[in-house]
């Protein structure tokens, strides 16, 4: 009983700690009860299968933690209206074993090399797990420590430095420094290494705030201009009205409401991801042609000097001669067809800037490695309300240049803002501000669009631009560089935001360095690896 009380603490700590609805200074001692599980069981207890428990304990940690904070997935339907049970129980289930493969391989290590080196090898596997969280085709960050803090901006400024990445090294290594100090008193009692340790850990919790509030209160970068911005929020029903209406009834509407709104001069209208069409989509071979787009042509007719960014869903056809991308899925003996998930600008008398999402969500926008999946599954799609094949993608970011103004705008598409070394992508592009093209609807009113929201305040702290954030039901937002909401909706109403962006031009050392902690840590692993196998040959060579 003792170790499952440690372990539902542990699990109970991180659950409260996640925003947008907990406190995260939890963080910094919740992983401290499962270290202390496994310590315990591994020095102290007599199972016989203990490595068994550590995995089973942790596990039941892990999915405790996930149940609570993205239990929210359960709000996404099928397309009959019913609620999807695969939507949540296989990436809650999943996730918790990546979580517990990652703790168990420190228990293994741990066992073989001591404590102390157990510890660092935590810290270089988790890290090095978190970054390749962020980049498989199974990608799922949501859980990545540094997030935690996204609420509460004014005390990661310095993500600016080491990014979100950072401050998952932070959390770790607080939470090993703390569980390093209950091990010292527990074999000394020595009241003097006690204190040293604490303030040890107290200084490295406490200076990086200070540092912090200190960059907060002295951020005094010059914009170099500013761009008025009317961000659409046109309350669609993603399950119903999207695929029942007519495509130019959902357009008139977007249109209606943009013009409704327009009190002055605006540069920039941004409307949210697949605003268009409704069913189907668009060929990315007859943007010229296509009335859907041409009716937004004439609306900026209207109103000179102003650009419409928004989400469309599109596609490309190809031919049996032709370069066929790995993609895309034959629809007849002769033909092929690409399907996108899309952000364009238009401008009258401009060519059609567009740009492919390319972070998409497993399962439901990307059939996960196909290439060895698909032979073994046929075309039925692992049941994740998904699809039978992958979308396609762009290979590099850009940025959409406006013809009127500085303004060039990250099309930024809902799920890419999770990504901070990615996001960094489009500000070597040259984008000075982001325009974050996003439909939170899918879950209804959960935590789910709370969370996407909270964490592209990292991402506007991590790369230094303000952000416009249009999404479909909500919550439409304007954040400034220090990651504060200035402007933001209700969940739910048809509306407008109005926001007057500054764009900046300088680049943040996260910007140009990226995730630095991540690569040193996976340096570590593999010393870590590396002095562990010279240890066993030695002791072999000894023996022999």
């Amino acid at each position: 009983m003792k170790y499952i009380l440690l372990t539902l603490i542990s699990a109970m700590l991180l659950s409260v700690s996640w925003p947008t609805y907990g406190v995260p200074f939890f963080i910094f001692f919740a992983l401290v009860p499962l270290l202390m599980m496994e310590h315990g069981i591994s020095k102290f207890s007599t199972y016989k299968r203990k490595s068994w428990m550590v995995f089973g304990l942790s596990y039941l940690c892990f999915v405790i933690w996930n149940i609570v904070t993205t239990g929210w997935l359960y709000g996404s339907k099928n397309p009959d209206g019913s609620h999807s049970m695969m939507a949540v129980v296989f990436p809650v289930l999943v996730n918790s074993l990546l979580y517990s493969l990652v703790f168990q391989c420190y228990h293994w290590y741990k066992n073989a090399q001591g404590t102390y080196w157990g510890l660092a090898f935590l810290i270089a596997i988790w890290m090095s797990f978190e970054k390749f969280h962020l980049n498989w085709e199974l990608t799922w960050p949501w859980l990545n420590l540094g997030n935690v803090f996204s609420d509460y901006p004014k005390l990661i400024q310095w993500y600016d430095t080491l990014g979100a990445t950072g401050g998952s090294f932070w959390i770790l290594l607080i939470n090993v420094l703390i569980f390093y100090t209950l091990r010292i008193w527990e074999a000394g009692r020595k009241r003097k290494d006690l204190i040293k340790n604490t303030s040890i850990v107290a200084a490295l919790i406490v200076l990086p705030m200070i540092i912090s509030l200190v960059k907060y209160n002295n951020f005094d970068e010059k914009p170099s201009g500013q761009v008025n911005v009317l961000m659409l929020q046109p309350d669609l029903d993603p399950y119903a009205e999207k695929y029942s209406k007519d495509s130019l009834t959902i357009e008139n509407d977007l249109l209606s409401l943009a013009e409704n709104n327009s009190k002055g001069k605006i540069d920039y209208y941004i409307a949210p991801e697949t605003a268009l069409p409704g069913r189907g989509s668009i060929s990315e071979t007859a943007f010229e042609k296509s009335l859907l787009l041409n009716n937004i042509k004439g609306f900026l007719s209207k109103h000179p000097g102003s650009v419409f960014a928004t989400g469309i869903s599109s596609h490309r056809f190809y031919k049996n001669q032709e370069n066929i991308p790995k993609e895309a899925y034959q629809i007849n003996p002769e033909l092929w067809v690409e399907s996108y998930n899309t952000a364009i600008q238009i401008a009258p008398q401009e060519k059609v800037q567009v740009y492919h999402k390319g972070k998409l969500v497993p399962g439901v926008e990307i059939f996960p490695y196909m290439s060895v999946l698909k032979p073994l599954l046929g075309d039925a799609m692992i049941n994740l309300g998904g699809t039978v094949a992958s979308l396609g993608v762009d290979k590099e970011r850009k940025s959409f240049s406006n013809p009127y103004n500085k303004g060039r705008m990250a099309p930024i598409i809902c799920y890419e803002s999770i990504y901070g070394e990615f996001t960094t992508e489009y500000v070597k592009k040259g984008a000075n501000f982001f325009g974050i093209m996003t439909n939170d609807s899918w879950w209804g009113v959960t935590e789910g669009h709370k969370q996407l929201l909270s964490y592209a305040k990292l991402r506007a702290i991590e790369s230094r631009r303000e952000i416009a954030r249009a999404a479909n039901s909500g919550i439409s937002a304007h954040i400034n560089a220090k990651g504060e909401v200035t402007a933001d909706t209700f969940y739910g109403d048809q509306t407008t935001l109005f926001a007057k962006v500054n764009l900046y031009e300088t680049m943040t050392f996260y910007t140009r360095a990226g995730d630095i902690l991540s690569r040193f840590s996976i340096f570590s692993l593999g010393f870590l690896l590396f002095y562990f196998l010279i240890e066993k040959f030695r002791s072999k060579m000894k023996k022999s």
